[in-house]
């Protein structure tokens, strides 16, 4: 199988909770489209650190990560990140990768999102079994 690419929006999830509470305007939460990869050997959402300045994340964390050529690089952790796909929400936390990195949609999100890759379009689908709402496996 091919890489399989998605177009999303993020979405700077602490403009989102402001915009609720009419502290800032609708027109002022900060989004950001992006062409992502999906990478379904990947556990996590991973942004690059241009799309983190864009979006102005706070770091809430440090992590280690293993990169594809098997590098093991620190990498800052931003939350909240809101992550669109189709009718598709995923809310939590995103890995910072240095530079202009190619961003990753792992498995976490995918999962929580209830969304598949079609093997033979090579593209990223939601759910057939789910079309209108995500659902979550608890067992």
């Amino acid at each position: 199988m091919g890489m399989v690419y998605a177009d999303v929006e993020l979405i700077n999830g602490l403009d989102e909770g402001n915009a609720k509470r009419h502290m800032i305007g609708e027109d002022e939460v900060r989004k950001f489209p992006v062409n992502i990869l999906v990478d379904s050997g990947s556990y996590m959402l991973a942004i690059n650190e241009h799309i983190q300045e864009y979006l102005q994340l706070p770091v809430v964390d440090s992590k280690r990560a293993q990169t594809a050529d098997n590098r093991v690089i620190d990498c800052d952790v931003v939350a909240p990140i809101v992550l669109l796909f189709e009718n598709r929400r995923f809310t939590g936390s995103a890995m910072v990768l240095p530079g202009d990195s190619e961003p990753l949609l792992g498995t976490i999100p995918l999962e929580e999102m209830d969304v598949l890759i079609h093997p033979l379009r090579q593209e990223l689908i939601v759910n057939p079994e789910h079309p209108l709402y995500a659902q979550l496996k608890l067992k």
